[in-house]
Formats: structure tokens, C-alpha cells, sequence
């Protein structure tokens, strides 16, 4: 069977790509262990910097496929959502990629799209988007991170509305709540995210991971914890040859290169 989640390569991009259209990208097991598979490609390939997740076709996915996954999760727990390689797309799991997710979404983006969503770092909503966490309407609850990602990241109120009523919300919604950080015309979504993507990608790559990285300590564990990592990574930080590159690259006046190091 060809694979329901394409990789390509795009530079130092990722392109990683739901393609189960005819379903509307709805996610069976197999789709949760290669996107997962995905994800680890992403952060163990040196040369690669940025992942671009999108979907092909209408729709960015209406969700599991509750009658295949629904039984594997009842069996194995809610951990199975995140695959079994190195790194948990929805962060809840097990660890999130160390490098930086830029996701588009449009048409249907039920359920575990909003908890992908919530994962990724920067997420470009086409204007058709139409969100709905409609676990409640179905008898259960969310268990791919909304509960947990979505108070921390969005506000509890702005959390709880859309979890306790299962309604569905658009893209000025999304952007409000942010949810979203930025909404283009339908069609122009994934192109958007890529060249943001690219724009990441032509930054100093042991700074940009540091950045996640601190950012993310600062969310989980605190301030305090923040401080301490932010406090141990900088000396590394300003004397590798990226740092050097930089200085050099503005006082030359031009674009800097760097090789991550």
C-alpha cells in the first residue's frame, strides 16, 4: 500500500503531507506510526531544520478513524496516538520533534487536527477552516493533548469553550483565540507555510533550536526552569561558528550562512 503520509524534501525543509483524501484524510494506525516515523526523520536528519504539515486534497482531516483506532486505543491506552519512533506529534506522549513545525490546515480540521494544532510551533489557517473537538458529542473525551495544550497555550476560557461544547469555529475564531497565527485565502495556505518554513530555515539553526527549546521549558516547567536552561545553553550558543557568521555576515552587510555549528 502507498503510504498515507508523504515526505519530501524541500532544502532544509520537510514536507510532510496527510494523503488519505478520499477518506478526508481521517487517520487510521498506520497514518499515526508514519507520521510519527515523520516527525523522527525530521529531528534526527542534521540537515534538516524545519517540518511543513499539510494535507493533500479539500481537507486537513476529519479526524481518527474511529473504528479502526478506537479499539487500539481501548487496548494499548491514549499513548498510542503517538506512534513508536523517537518523537510524539501531539507532544503529550512522548517527546516532541526539537525542531521547529509549521502547519497548514484547511476545509475540516476536526479533533486531532486542533491537537496537532496545539503541538506545532507556528499554524497558517486557510480561510475555509473549520474546526470542531467534538469528542464530548461522541461519548469520550479528547485524548490527544486538547485538555492539556489547549488551557496552557490558548487560556482556559478560550480552551473550554470550544472542548465543553463541541461547537465548530472558523478561522477569525481561531486567530483570535490563536489557535492560528495567520489566515490566507483558500489554496494559498500551504504555500504560506512554506515560505515561512523557508524563512526559519535561513536562521542560525543551534539558536532556533535553543529558542524552541527554552520556550517550551518556560511553558512546562516555569520561569525559574527557563532561566537555568537559558543561563547553561548561552555560553555554547555565542561561541559556536554560527555566532561568529552572524557578527561577520552584518558587518559585511550581507545575508549570513549558517551551517549549524
Amino acid at each position: 500500500m502507498t503510504s498515507r503520509i508523504s515526505v519530501d524534501r524541500d532544502d532544509h525543509v520537510l514536507l510532510i503531507g496527510i494523503n488519505r483524501p478520499e477518506k478526508r484524510n481521517a487517520f487510521d494506525v498506520q497514518m499515526l506510526e508514519d507520521l510519527a516515523a515523520a516527525y523522527e526523520t525530521l529531528g534526527k536528519d542534521d540537515a534538516l531544520r524545519v517540518g511543513v504539515v499539510y494535507a493533500h486534497g479539500d481537507h486537513f482531516s476529519a479526524g481518527l478513524d474511529l473504528g479502526v483506532v478506537g479499539p487500539v486505543v481501548a487496548a494499548q491506552g491514549p499513548q498510542a496516538l503517538g506512534g513508536k519512533s523517537a518523537y510524539d506529534p501531539f507532544g503529550v506522549w512522548g517527546d516532541p520533534v526539537p525542531k521547529p513545525i509549521v502547519m497548514a490546515v484547511n476545509g475540516l480540521a476536526f479533533t486531532l487536527s486542533i491537537e496537532l494544532a496545539l503541538a506545532s510551533d507556528i499554524v497558517i489557517a486557510a480561510d475555509d477552516v473549520r474546526f470542531r473537538q467534538l469528542e464530548i458529542g461522541r461519548g469520550i473525551l479528547p485524548f490527544g493533548g486538547a485538555t492539556i495544550n489547549g488551557p496552557a497555550k490558548l487560556g482556559w476560557g478560550n480552551a473550554m469553550r470550544f472542548l465543553l461544547t463541541a461547537e465548530e469555529f472558523g478561522a477569525a475564531e481561531a486567530l483570535r483565540i490563536g489557535l492560528v497565527q495567520e489566515v490566507v485565502p483558500k489554496g494559498e495556505h500551504v504555500e504560506r507555510a512554506k515560505a515561512m518554513a523557508r524563512t526559519i530555515a535561513k536562521q542560525a539553526p543551534l539558536g532556533v533550536a535553543a529558542t524552541l527549546a527554552n520556550a517550551r521549558m518556560a511553558r512546562t516547567s516555569g520561569a525559574k526552569a527557563a532561566a537555568d536552561h537559558l543561563r547553561a545553553v548561552l555560553p555554547s550558543i555565542l561561541s559556536s561558528a554560527d555566532a561568529a557568521e552572524g557578527l561577520a555576515s552584518f558587518l559585511e552587510r550581507r545575508e549570513a550562512k549558517f551551517q549549524g555549528r
